[in-house]
């Protein structure tokens, strides 16, 4: 992958170079035995968190890269062409991140934000649970305050977690009320005592990084744990979700784009009735539909980044640029198994696991139906 980006400052060609030697040399050669053999990458996000890709869209007082977004999500889309798995996780390590970022206090920030953006420890986002996926407001485990400020027993169940059991921290989300101004976020290390995981799921794809549930037993969070005030959860966790639905549109085009190289690169050297079979009209045009949808998904996305760069609102282009580049990474991924034939349904080419992985991601952070929704619904205010 090269692709052409034009980016706002020499700093930021430079990251993007950067991001393509590591992407090359630390996760394109592991990514294969990693997935077939569904094991975790060990000091992988180490390296990414030494060398500054794990706290890019962050301030720079804080251990951040102090990077626009824009910026970000392309070094985020780099990665997903090499190994998805990697890249989702990080997306959702940036994810859980903005909770503490975004609504901690100075005190707050100043103790636990550095480790985090510097990738000295990792993060998970703990939202959902068995019953309340898209209904977030339907979420039932518990953070009950104690007396005296003894901080809050957590009790309940969550689900979809990705790096369940391996992250160092988790942006939680319980319910301190009833209702929906009942649920509050809480900032959990990943050692707490009473907290446990259950064995990772058999997934379809992105199989080196865990998605697990997790256990709250009666679990003890102090008070300085909370996260904003307590009620705030959801408008945190929807706050969170805009960011995080752009970073799942970058992964998706950049896997996208490695479908459509890997079927230009066979294209170019297949040969059938005595011509490359690129040159063949009807397949030709299918490339040129996958390139144009590729394009369509990265420009949707940078439109989005930047309107969150410009402080404008970017809540509805979110959800455009999830529902869009996901729905393309299914597709191209889809039509590059069809340009290889018998030997794209084969492990012998990547593009069997690029199908496989692009599926999930028109459904995880927020499923492209709720986009819709979410679409819909802002198209009904601006009515007004």
């Amino acid at each position: 992958m090269d692709v052409d980006r034009l980016l706002p400052t020499p700093e930021a060609a430079d990251l993007i170079a950067l991001t393509r030697e590591i992407a090359d040399k630390e996760l394109s050669p592991r990514v294969d035995e990693h997935e077939a053999a569904e094991t975790y990458p060990e000091g992988l996000f180490a390296t990414l968190g030494e060398a500054g890709l794990l706290g890019l869209a962050y301030p720079e007082e804080y251990g951040g890269g102090g990077q626009p977004y824009e910026v970000y999500l392309q070094v985020l889309e780099e990665l997903a062409a090499r190994w998805a798995a990697v890249a989702v996780a990080t997306s959702v390590h940036t994810l859980a991140c903005h909770p503490l970022h975004a609504f901690g206090t100075p005190e707050q920030k100043e103790r636990w934000l550095p480790a985090m953006l510097e990738g000295r420890t990792v993060g998970g986002y703990s939202l959902s649970e068995p019953q309340a996926g898209s209904d977030a407001a339907a979420l039932s485990c518990k953070a009950e305050r104690q007396e005296d400020g003894g901080g809050y027993r957590v009790t309940g169940t969550k689900a979809w977690i990705t790096h369940g059991g391996r992250a160092g921290f988790y942006a939680l989300f319980a319910r301190t009320a009833p209702g929906s101004h009942g649920v509050s976020c809480f900032l959990a290390p990943g050692t707490t005592e009473g907290l446990t995981f259950g064995a990772p799921e058999r997934k379809m794809g992105l199989q080196a990084v865990p998605t697990t549930a997790a256990y709250w037993d009666g679990a003890l969070l102090e008070e300085d744990r909370l996260v904003g005030e307590e009620g705030q959860g959801l408008q945190i966790a929807f706050s969170a979700l805009d960011n995080g639905r752009l970073g799942i549109a970058a992964c998706a085009t950049g896997l996208a784009q490695a479908a459509l190289d890997t079927a230009v690169a066979y294209a170019n050297e297949r040969t059938t009735f005595g011509r490359r079979i690129v040159d063949h009209q009807g397949l030709g045009f299918l490339l040129a539909d996958m390139a144009a949808a590729v394009d369509a998904a990265r420009a949707t996305y940078l439109d989005a980044a930047r309107r969150r760069d410009l402080g404008r609102p970017f809540g509805r282009q979110a959800s455009a640029a999830k529902l869009i580049a996901t729905d393309t990474a299914m597709k191209v991924t889809t039509d590059a198994v069809q340009v290889l034939g018998g030997y794209g349904y084969t492990r012998d080419f990547p593009v069997e696991r690029y199908m496989r992985e692009a599926k999930i991601m028109q459904i995880f952070e927020g499923t492209n139906q709720i986009q819709r929704l979410v679409i819909s619904r802002g198209l009904a205010v601006a009515e007004k």
